[in-house]
């Protein structure tokens, strides 16, 4: 059977009288997963659909869901690491299964890796009748050892057996996600939507001037910015070395975003000389008001789904220089509207922010060429859309197996 007539029967038969309860599932409430979820929790059809978001306490968007009338029940036991807890998973494993029986949910709706591991198979185990799972990212790639990486795979391999139906962070993700067989190519589809921040907006000197003198940065200054968790994933290491190789006292880095590494990247930037020119600001609420002091955004990620930093900096008009992985390349178009480097590569990736330091009428042209790559890309209501079409999908083919 084709998607559309998939579609249309689904249409059909699963549109109940009553509204359909969903569980959106994530394990930390804050941009990037969070974000998504949030969005797509808001942009269903509050007549056909109503939305609980369970997820760890302390979330940043916890406060938005709740403001905008969502239920959000918060879990004691998600661990909100990405490894694997045996005691905090168990535990967890056990508070899902009751939150969600508890909750008699039409359709269960995972995100990132640890929630989707542990709430699919809550879900399966609690009776839902239909398990949604989005890819935002995998928590596999290739800067893993093999054994590591096997094993990975092959647990999101079964995990996708107690899956109905599957979105994914861009084209690039959903197709690794189908090559790997980990999601059937008729049950998956990707998304372009990412949610923009309030304020998000293009750059002009009054903004720039602002954002430099609320950081304290020279105002002739060469600035190059990140937004983006400091831990394994996003890579501070190979930033701290790349804005090192440059070997210019006249750039300055600005990292925006707390973790883990913290301590060893403040090692790192004091043992390279760089202590006065790469700030950590931390946590940070005011992005918008900091993304226009950037002449260049950088992003050093070893793995990414689609990264709504990104696609912010691209809406502020800022040239990109990022790695080439994941989904990243579907937006960052290799010297059309950005440039690209190897991952784990710190040499790679400082060649490409010189580039565009050294060159700015390319890199401005870049920059507005991004802007018109995004367009309406990314409008937050189209993820609704989308996920009105795939719930009732999922509910059918949820409907076919416990049939069967």
């Amino acid at each position: 059977m084709s998607l559309t007539t998939e579609l249309h029967a689904a249409e059909r038969v699963a549109a109940p009288a009553r509204q359909l309860r969903v569980a959106h599932l994530v394990t930390k409430f804050t941009a990037g997963a969070g974000g998504i979820a949030l969005r797509g929790a808001l942009g269903l059809d509050p007549e056909r659909y109503a939305s609980t978001i369970l997820t760890a306490a302390g979330g940043s968007l916890i406060g938005e869901a709740e403001a905008s009338g969502l239920d959000v029940v918060r879990l004691r036991h998600m661990a909100p690491g990405r490894g694997i807890y045996p005691r905090a998973d168990r535990q967890g494993f056990r508070e899902l299964v009751s939150q969600l029986s508890e909750g008699r949910f039409d359709l269960v709706h995972t995100h990132s890796a640890k929630a989707g591991g542990i709430g699919r198979m809550a879900a399966r185990r609690a009776g839902a009748p239909a398990v949604v799972h989005t890819f935002h990212g995998f928590p596999f790639h290739e800067f893993q050892s093999a054994a590591r990486r096997r094993t990975l795979v092959d647990i999101e391999r079964r995990l996708g057996r107690v899956t109905d139906y599957f979105m994914a962070a861009g084209t690039m993700t959903a197709a690794d996600a189908v090559r790997l067989r980990i999601a059937p190519p008729d049950r998956i589809r990707a998304f372009a939507t990412v949610p923009i921040g309030d304020g998000i907006g293009p750059v002009d000197a009054m903004r720039r001037s602002e954002a430099r003198s609320r950081l304290g940065l020279p105002s002739d200054a060469k600035v190059v910015g990140t937004v983006a968790r400091l831990d394994d994933q996003k890579s501070p290491r190979d930033m701290v070395a790349a804005i090192a190789a440059l070997r210019r006292p006249d750039v300055y880095m600005v990292w925006v975003g707390e973790g883990e590494l913290r301590r060893e990247t403040e090692r790192l930037i004091a043992s390279r000389g760089l202590t006065e020119r790469f700030l950590l600001l931390g946590h940070r609420t005011d992005v918008a008001d900091l993304l226009p002091a950037f002449d260049v955004f950088a992003m050093s990620s070893l793995f990414e789904g689609l990264p709504c930093a990104i696609v912010e900096a691209m809406v502020c008009g800022l040239p990109v220089a990022a790695t080439a992985v994941n989904s990243v390349p579907e937006i960052v178009i290799a010297g059309k509207t950005g440039l690209l480097a190897r991952p784990a590569d710190p040499a790679s990736l400082s060649r490409a922010i010189g580039y565009l330091l050294e060159h700015p009428d390319e890199a401005t042209a870049m920059a507005a060429a991004a802007r018109t790559v995004i367009g309406d890309r990314f409008r937050p209501e189209a993820l609704g859309t989308d996920l009105m079409e795939i719930y009732p999908i999922a509910m059918r083919i949820g409907a076919r197996r416990v049939a069967t």
